[in-house]
């Protein structure tokens, strides 16, 4: 195992791998185990299919706990959002993993080291090497430092509504109190029409109307948004 890598991974990351067996088999791509048969080697694909699931369970549990207003299908585009290849193949560049990741020449020659899919794959595989090697409290750590920090500072809130949009911009200086209230509903049964204002603090910062209290309080936070 490449002593380089290691060692990045305990300064960077506090990670000491136990079994050095299940990281190198982490950064061993299927191409490079083709080229080395009298080797032995493993690749990472099993791990990769591993990885996968925990890096969805533990994205889908601190989305659950950041967003605790916010429906299952915006939930779900956001978790796509993360978890999709180009977000996971620049997670790995960040951590620096394309320089250690074992390739065949064929493979290093078509520029596989820069390739989104098997970078993605790369990451994946390494959580789920890191999560045979130290249970879920470790990935879990780990995906504390690389993965969650970009999710709350809202490097995916495009995906999000406006609402959310509203608190991550209010609470970047701190906690504060944001209360939507309702000010009057007029109209039919079929055709009612409602009047939110939004407030921080106590403090009118946005209005918005809709034909249910949900659309009224996206517009507020809208207009909020706007005026801030």
């Amino acid at each position: 195992m490449d002593n380089q890598l290691t060692n990045e991974l305990k300064e960077k990351y506090t990670i000491v791998f136990h079994d050095l067996n299940l990281l190198e088999q982490a950064f061993t791509h299927s191409s490079y185990v083709n080229e080395h048969r009298n080797l032995q080697l493993s690749d990472n694909e099993r791990l990769e299919f591993l990885g996968d699931a925990v890096l969805e369970l533990m994205v889908s549990e601190y989305l659950y706990r950041l967003y605790p207003d916010i429906p299952e299908g915006k939930l779900t585009k956001t978790r796509a959002a993360i978890v999709r290849e180009d977000s996971l193949s620049k997670f790995a560049k960040e951590c620096g993993f394309d320089k250690y990741i074992m390739l065949g020449k064929g493979e290093e020659n078509s520029g596989g080291r820069t390739r989104p899919a098997l970078l993605c794959d790369l990451f994946e595989a390494f959580l789920g090497a890191l999560y045979l090697d130290q249970g879920f409290e470790a990935a879990h750590a780990f995906l504390q430092t690389v993965v969650f920090p970009k999710v709350k500072a809202g490097a995916f809130s495009h995906e999000m509504d406006h609402k959310t949009k509203l608190q991550e911009v209010l609470q970047k200086s701190g906690d504060v109190f944001i209360e939507y209230r309702l000010i009057k509903e007029e109209g039919p049964a079929h055709e009612r029409i409602f009047w939110i204002e939004v407030y921080v603090d106590d403090k009118l910062i946005g209005t918005g109307q809709g034909k249910s209290k949900k659309l009224a309080e996206q517009a507020a936070a809208e207009n909020a948004l706007a005026a801030l």
